[in-house]
């Protein structure tokens, strides 16, 4: 073979291994982006089902999940002195023609200290607006852990109050024990049975219309409530902020009927206590309203 058939063999091979490699390239390039393709993809994907679950994920009760903190905070941090201006607000000053009576019978207790048994339901539009007050009252006596929102039925009068929930929730206290029975959700399924001793109390002291209903609120058997203080419609069309916001003006209807009524639960709790703390049982207007019952 000649030098030039040589060289020109030579050229050949070269030519044929540059393609080779520009073809391994390529291939190198094709192979990543459709494994770059499919990581978006499969990240697509995921993203979409969180999203979905997210959004179901109230369904069951209604929920929203916790609170903004912020929320919380003007929920539970009420000043007295608002308080005080309010005092009982849209409600009248003695308990007359409210759902609201001394009893007399052996203390409720539990873990020493005495016991507020609340019987509620979270369809329950009553229940809806009288757990904002319960809320507002329980945090001056000790501490809720993250608070939840929800709303009422939408299949109910006053349909879908904005509210919370007490289920599941976390509530320490010095002074008495807090003890919440959610009986059933949303869409009337049950949720947290009551024991047969919560029962007896429920069907002793609540005979409304012939029957137990909800809201029942127990304060260590000296004061119940088996009704609602105040009329849900005045929450009808807010939001969780928006009445959380509007517990900052004492002239205000919203503020007037749950800070009324929240005075109202302070006193019964402090009946319960015998008057402990003294800081909140011997604030106006508690010693007023605790007269009466």
């Amino acid at each position: 073979m000649g030098k030039a058939e040589r060289n020109r063999a030579r050229n050949a091979r070269e030519r044929i291994a540059a393609q080779q490699a520009a073809a391994r390239r390529a291939e190198r390039r094709r192979v990543i982006l459709i494994s770059g393709g499919s990581v978006v993809v499969v990240i697509a994907v995921v993203v979409a089902l969180v999203l979905i679950a997210v959004n179901r994920a109230p369904a069951r009760q209604g929920s929203s999940g916790a609170l903004p903190a912020s929320v919380a905070a003007e929920i539970t941090t009420v000043p007295a002195s608002t308080l005080a201006a309010v005092g009982t607000g849209a409600l009248p000053s003695a308990p007359a023609g409210l759902p609201i009576r001394s009893i007399t019978d052996t203390p409720l207790t539990s873990g020493g200290k005495p016991e507020m048994l609340y019987i509620g339901a979270e369809f329950c539009p009553y229940c809806a607006a009288m757990r904002w007050a319960m809320a507002v009252a329980l945090s001056r006596f000790g501490t809720f852990g993250p608070l939840t929102g929800i709303h009422s039925s939408s299949a109910d009068v006053y349909p879908n109050t904005a509210t919370l929930t007490f289920y599941k929730q976390r509530y320490t206290s010095p002074y008495l024990t807090f003890t919440p029975v959610e009986n059933e959700t949303v869409t009337h399924a049950p949720l947290q049975p009551v024991t047969s001793a919560q029962q007896a109390l429920w069907v002793k002291y609540d005979t409304t219309n012939g029957s137990q209903g909800y809201p029942f609120i127990d304060f260590g058997n000296k004061v119940i409530i088996t009704g609602p203080l105040y009329d849900p419609g005045v929450l009808k069309g807010l939001s969780w902020a928006q009445i959380a916001s509007q517990l900052k003006d004492p002239s205000g209807t919203v503020a007037r009927n749950i800070l009324g009524t929240a005075n109202y639960i302070t006193a019964a709790i402090c009946v319960m206590t015998r008057n402990a703390p003294a800081s909140v049982c011997t604030a106006a207007p508690i010693p007023a309203i605790e007269r009466h019952l």
